[in-house]
């Protein structure tokens, strides 16, 4: 006799109950997972800048993918008090209360969740100024572009660069740094959303100093002595010989302008697309941002 029916003859001997296997349950399926909310913070005053926040008008880059970001970074890099360093993804730094206590702890002190990450997102940067040893920093993601009214209200000193390239080139580029996973039609549509983010910005008033790709690989004097002069720094040649810090690792994956990179000096850009080369969905783009007059044109004239 089996010890389940043994156990099942003193139980119902003393309870009247006894014990059944449990019915095979079908698989569960996963439950959709709630969206996050938007985060909730409050914009400091300029006033209050003093107490919430430690850095002075950071910089930040506004600017699509395959734009030329990695250069520009590069060369403001090379200055004595600009420290640019690699792409941060602040964006995707998020602060989560655990439990209802330390949401209403925080909550008390005025800081709701947004406002933990915008103290978070400064440290870090604060952090990466302090340990170069220069004064301003300079950020460049191109997520930026998505998030540029954020960044704004994080730190309402920040100062913002607009970095323009031909949106064809941007998409060319995009493609070609690999064809396989991004056929030329997919690269038109994802490089196509940072570029309306970018113009968003624009359109926004968002200010600060507008340069193109193709005026720094022609002119990268005259366009590193417009920047500085923006950031209020003293222009320094040595931006233009920026040199090969970082290796290879920065070579890799950066197309057209790789050759800028390795060499440490700024290379001719390519030549611009002729009007019947550019993708139709990139067209209003082409005339919003001042291209259609330079369609044609070489980028190093």
């Amino acid at each position: 006799m089996s010890l389940m029916r043994n156990l099942n003859r003193a139980l119902t001997a003393t309870t009247g109950l006894q014990v059944r296997k449990a019915p095979t349950q079908p698989a569960r399926t996963k439950a959709a997972q709630p969206a996050v909310p938007a985060a909730t913070y409050r914009r400091p005053a300029l006033q209050d800048l003093p107490v919430e926040r430690l850095l002075r008008r950071p910089v930040f880059i506004i600017s699509s993918v395959r734009s030329g970001s990695t250069l520009l970074r590069m060369m403001l890099g090379a200055h004595s008090r600009l420290h640019a360093p690699h792409e941060l993804h602040l964006g995707r730094i998020d602060v989560i209360c655990n439990n209802w206590h330390s949401q209403r702890a925080m909550s008390t002190l005025g800081l709701e969740r947004g406002d933990l990450e915008h103290l978070l997102w400064d440290r870090v940067l604060h952090r990466e100024l302090v340990r170069s040893g220069k004064d301003v920093v300079v950020e460049k993601t191109p997520a930026n572009a998505f998030m540029y009214e954020r960044i704004r209200d994080c730190w309402p000193d920040a100062r913002f660069v607009l970095l323009l390239r031909h949106p064809e080139s941007i998409a060319r580029s995009w493609h070609e740094s690999d064809p396989v996973k991004r056929p030329y039609d997919t690269a038109v549509r994802d490089a196509l959303r940072y570029m309306e983010a970018v113009e968003q910005a624009r359109a926004a008033g968002l200010g600060g100093c507008t340069v193109r790709y193709e005026d720094i690989t022609a002119e990268p004097e005259r366009q590193m002595r417009r920047l500085c002069a923006f950031l209020d720094v003293d222009y320094e040649p040595g931006m233009l010989h920026y040199g090969r810090k970082g290796g290879s690792e920065l070579v890799r994956g950066l197309g057209d302008w790789r050759d800028n990179i390795r060499t440490g000096t700024v290379q001719p850009g390519r030549r611009l697309p002729k009007d019947d080369e550019i993708a139709a969905p990139l067209r209003p783009l082409c005339a919003a941002w001042g291209y259609t007059s330079r369609v044609g044109a070489d980028a190093a004239a």
